[in-house]
């Protein structure tokens, strides 16, 4: 079981990287708004190096769970997961509109 601090430290950690997560896929949607796309994907890049970080840290408390050891689930950890599911949208989303300022930019082109 883990201590209540250790639990508080891992959830903070998980949601300092979802932030992080977060943060990098805004800046490529602000990006792919300039037609910066290949900075764009660089930050989803590094979107998803946070995510890697955020997933080990919540996958070891799911082998923990599953090998028989309980946790309190603490109102920082419900946040840090709500957290984590939300920049996993953020970025989601910023991928379809990279694709999409990708169209718009091959439109105007296109008219020119």
């Amino acid at each position: 079981m883990e201590s209540v601090e250790e639990l508080q430290m891992l959830s903070f950690k998980i949601i300092l990287h979802a932030g992080n997560a977060r943060s990098n896929a805004m800046e490529a949607i602000g990006l792919a708004k300039e037609y910066e796309f290949q900075l764009a994907h660089k930050k989803i890049e590094e979107a998803d190096q946070e995510f890697v970080e955020a997933h080990h840290l919540q996958t070891n408390l799911l082998h923990e769970e599953a090998n028989g050891k309980q946790n309190d689930v603490s109102i920082i950890l419900v946040h840090a997961q709500d957290h984590l599911m939300t920049a996993m949208t953020c970025k989601d989303l910023a991928i379809e509109m990279i694709d999409m300022y990708q169209k718009i930019q091959q439109l105007e082109v296109g008219k020119s």
